[in-house]
């Protein structure tokens, strides 16, 4: 396992540019009338298998790579020539392996059947047979290429911040030092850290959890999506942001300022006390482009603004896929938990209800995107796609199945 993250395949292979993703999503798009669907299913599929491996039992570094193993997923692979949920059960098993956390695939198996049969998702075709997960695994491992050490950025977080009472960050995170980069000193001369109260560290680090529910994981290495995770930490974590303004203000000479001889008792009484953190001087030591910084924190309050239009917590029993689809609801129970509910208290976006709206298809027309609605999505655009490759198959032309899509096919 390489301990260099430069010298690892996730940097030399898994490190994409906007144009590959757009590539990735080419044929997808052509099966749904609004591109801004693909952001949403990112949310989406990030909720469900952060909400799986919570059920199994895993920690929040092997949730994580589950979800990178998704995205890396679907690089190579169509929304609309697969089956998700087969998909992402495989990415937690292996995930597990990958983590050295691993889990039955009998547990597996029945956690994700029982999971994905309940509201809003209502798949009953997901496989009982341990076999057809197993032989998933098998072409997700080939897909990705048996490049399975994912680096996150919780270690750089834990390496970058002063450690006080964390110590259920530090089992999250893994051992600190371990896969880290030795290449270039990306916290500077790599003398002091940064000192946060545990409540902006936990911040920070639910701010990298969000991150998972994009692309981000994909364009950029994991050390930038901490040190972006700390700075808008320093601008959302009100007491935090406090300080920093007072440090900023010019010192004053008046008579509310010690005299010469009262600092030096002050001093003297305190000993080796430190001086307060210069969180300014901090970032500006360290070896990254603060413009990128800046860029990627953009990235991230533009996600925020469009999750104020996702819900997780409308009732989706009147709002049926379309017929015929993998994914027919049942006519009783309802997804009563908001997005801020499904990540356990993890993550930093909260929801809120959408008042006054009892039906989905009210919701849906208020302009609010539900999980019912981005099923109904992918069903059609698995349906359209299928008959266009039916059609093309009447003229003489190759049916271009892709092999996924009977794998996940043949294990549904």
């Amino acid at each position: 396992m390489a301990t260099d993250f430069w010298a690892s395949s996730h940097y030399k292979r898994w490190i994409v540019d906007r144009v590959t993703l757009r590539e990735a999503r080419a044929d997808d798009l052509q099966y749904v009338d609004d591109p801004e669907y693909f952001t949403y299913f990112s949310v989406f599929f990030a909720n469900v298998i952060t909400k799986l491996g919570k059920k199994l039992g895993f920690r929040q570094r092997v949730i994580a790579t589950a979800i990178v193993f998704f995205r890396r997923f679907y690089l190579k692979n169509l929304y609309c020539e697969t089956e998700p949920f087969i998909v992402i059960a495989a990415c937690c098993y292996l995930a597990g392996k990958a983590e050295e956390s691993p889990m039955h695939i009998k547990n597996v198996v029945a956690e994700a059947r029982l999971f994905f049969s309940q509201q809003p998702y209502g798949v009953k075709s997901f496989p009982s047979d341990n076999s057809k997960l197993a032989e998933m695994e098998f072409y997700l491992v080939a897909d990705l290429e048996c490049d399975l050490t994912i680096f996150h950025p919780y270690r750089t977080l834990m390496a970058l911040c002063e450690k006080e009472s964390s110590g259920d960050l530090m089992t999250e995170a893994g051992e600190v030092g371990v896969c880290t980069d030795d290449g270039p000193r990306y916290w500077g001369t790599g003398e002091g850290q940064l000192e946060l109260p545990d409540e902006a560290l936990q911040l920070a680090w639910s701010i990298i959890n969000d991150t998972y529910r994009s692309d981000l994981c994909l364009l950029y290495p994991p050390h930038l999506l901490a040190i972006t995770a700390l700075y808008l930490t320093l601008v959302l974590h009100g007491p935090t942001g406090d300080l920093i303004q007072q440090k900023s203000l010019p010192a004053s000479s008046d008579s509310n300022s010690p005299r010469r001889s009262s600092r030096q008792a002050s001093t003297s009484s305190l000993g080796s006390k430190r001086t307060p953190q210069d969180y300014i001087g901090f970032f500006a030591g360290l070896n990254v482009s603060m413009p990128l910084i800046a860029t990627i924190a953009q990235e991230m309050i533009a996600l925020y603004s469009i999750w104020e239009r996702y819900r997780e917590d409308v009732d989706s029993t009147t709002t049926q896929p379309l017929a015929g689809s993998p994914y027919s609801a049942t006519t009783q129970g309802s997804s009563k938990r908001t997005l801020s509910d499904s990540r356990s208290g993890s993550h930093s976006r909260v929801g809120t209800p959408v008042e006054g709206m009892d039906e989905p298809r009210k919701a849906e027309e208020a302009g609010v995107i539900t999980p019912a609605l981005l099923l109904r999505v992918l069903t059609r655009m698995r349906e359209t796609r299928l008959s266009d490759l039916v059609a093309h198959s009447g003229t003489g032309r190759p049916v271009a199945i892709n092999k996924m899509l009977e794998r996940t096919q043949a294990a549904g």
